[in-house]
């Protein structure tokens, strides 16, 4: 089954980020809020062990992922990252010492079987190598007018549920775009090599749109709640993804009445992502301290 190592892969690069969530997190929770985009941020979580451990993961995790997008469909390695949250439970709850609960375990199985039922329906195809300089105009254009125009909507609202959503999103589209940035990079390795992959745009673009996702999370955990920012960025990576898969590489889904089993396991991975953002080890491991309370390492 040619779609298995792109499934290990993805896998492990989800379990590597999972870890990155716990130790950014953490370190993200010593950093008092502030009322627009914190462009010191970076900065204030650079002096922060935890911070720097969690970059490391997230190196490795892209590492993982490109290895994975070199192997499969978008449609296929994407949405598998829906399951960091459930990691990042697990191994926080190992690392903190914290049981894990019931809604927890609930909600991590939702997603597992929501996943697992919405790639059997889908059945993706690999699609093609590389897109031609027009799809990626066209892709290009519209992510990062939809990433400006939430932001905007976000800076324009104070800390809440809405601010969090529309952060989130942008967290998600800039994601979703780096995986599509990066899978051509990737054909761009196999078919000349590393200095073609180093003179490619699409090389300095993943890196650069990872950045700015990772930036635009940073602030959707700070901005509210986790039950506004986590399924908007756990669905919407997904979706987004899928999108792009489509329109960009031309990977196929099924369609016709495969879609009511598709939208089922959709609705499993929404629901578990509601549940498991309602969890108390989630909050703890993802939301920051309110200003004024004593900042914790």
């Amino acid at each position: 089954m040619r779609s298995f190592p792109a499934l290990l892969f993805a896998l492990l690069a989800a379990a590597a980020n999972a870890l990155a969530i716990v130790l950014q997190r953490r370190a993200a929770r010593t950093v008092p809020l502030a009322p627009g985009l914190r462009l010191s941020l970076f900065a204030q979580l650079l002096r922060r062990k935890a911070w720097l451990g969690g970059m490391a993961a997230v190196m490795a995790a892209a590492c993982l992922q490109a290895l994975a997008l070199s192997q499969g469909a978008m449609a296929v390695v994407q949405p598998v990252f829906v399951l960091e949250l459930p990691f990042a439970l697990l191994l926080g709850g190992l690392l903190l010492g914290r049981k894990v609960t019931r809604p927890a375990w609930r909600g991590a199985v939702c997603i597992a079987a929501g996943l697992g039922l919405a790639l059997a329906a889908a059945a993706p195809s690999p699609g093609t190598g590389r897109p031609p300089a027009d799809r990626w105009v066209i892709a290009l254009v519209c992510c990062l007018a939809v990433i400006a125009a939430l932001a905007a909507t976000a800076l324009r609202h104070p800390e809440g549920g809405l601010r969090a959503l529309c952060f989130g999103t942008t967290a998600a589209v800039g994601y979703a775009l780096t995986a599509a940035l990066m899978k051509d990079a990737t054909h761009t390795w196999q078919d000349g090599g590393i200095t073609a992959f180093f003179l490619s745009w699409q090389t300095y673009g993943f890196a650069l749109v990872g950045v700015l996702a990772l930036f635009l999370l940073e602030n959707a955990m700070q901005s509210g709640p986790l039950t506004a920012s986590q399924p908007a960025l756990t669905l919407g990576d997904a979706l987004v993804s899928l999108a792009l898969g489509i329109t960009l590489y031309e990977e196929r889904v099924r369609s016709g009445w495969w879609i009511l089993p598709e939208a089922l396991g959709a609705a499993l991975v929404l629901y578990g992502a509601v549940t498991l953002s309602r969890v108390a080890l989630a909050r703890d491991l993802v939301v920051p301290d309110r200003p004024g309370e004593p900042a914790r390492s």
